[in-house]
């Protein structure tokens, strides 16, 4: 894949202030030193919303460090439908599994709206893991994670109405990324409705009745750069159910 972003300097692609990013987040479960020296690796690269970041089954190698922004992982079913296998935030991997074993991409990951990053080559990658117990445990597990996730999880949106896809998706980040709250969780990382709306696979005011819904029905609130989830278990029969 030819690389679409803008390279920065080889700074560490943090500016002014240390993000906030989410405790389960690669990033976010490291201690300051360990990340300062992943984040010293490769080059920052910005993207805008709707591009391809990795392609499924392309000879490609090098991992991307998320800063901030979201994507959408997704692999094509048996039937050439489109199935979304995951949502990756700031803070987050991505591509680790063609650099760790060599073999094609084994999903697409696209951009859901602008998205900040470190492009990681293959060699720098797999160096840093062997220089690094700390880190190459924090990659290790979040592996482990992923595909615990990804066994649980998988979501394919054929035949589901647009409030079912975002009860799914919502879901799968609470489950994921949010901070427990009573029988709920909220959701810290702020996702903007368009962010929402493509990982739905919907139009924008498709998505903005759905969430209104939502919020009517009591299963979440919205605050500023936040989502709550006020009951998970009422969520998740909504997202695997049906309305």
């Amino acid at each position: 894949m030819r690389e679409t972003g803008r390279r920065g300097n080889g700074g560490a692609g943090r500016t002014g202030h240390e993000p906030n990013w989410p405790t389960p987040s690669l990033l976010g479960g490291l201690a300051r030193p360990a990340r300062d020296q992943l984040l010293a690796l490769g080059s920052r690269v910005r993207y805008a919303a709707g591009r391809v970041l990795i392609r499924e089954a392309e000879d490609t190698d090098f991992v991307l460090v998320l800063l901030g922004g979201v994507v959408k992982v997704t692999a094509r079913t048996d039937d050439g439908r489109d199935a979304l296998l995951a949502v990756r935030m700031g803070g987050d991997l991505v591509g680790e599994f063609a650099a760790v074993d060599g073999r094609p991409r084994s999903a697409t990951v696209t951009t859901c709206g602008p998205v900040a990053a470190r492009l990681v080559t293959r060699g720098d990658f797999l160096g840093c893991l062997r220089r690094e117990p700390e880190i190459a445990h924090a990659v290790n597990t979040a592996v482990v994670t992923k595909l615990r996730a990804a066994t649980r999880y998988r979501v394919d949106f054929t035949g589901c109405d647009a409030r079912t896809r975002l009860a799914r998706v919502l879901h799968q980040i609470a489950m994921t990324y949010g901070e427990p709250l009573g029988a709920g969780a909220v959701i810290r990382w702020p996702i903007t409705q368009p962010e929402l709306a493509t990982l739905s696979g919907a139009a924008e005011p498709t998505v903005h009745k759905a969430l209104r819904g939502l919020r009517e029905s009591g299963v979440v609130s919205t605050g500023y750069r936040s989502i709550t989830v006020e009951d998970l278990s009422l969520l998740r029969r909504t997202a695997f159910a049906g309305p």
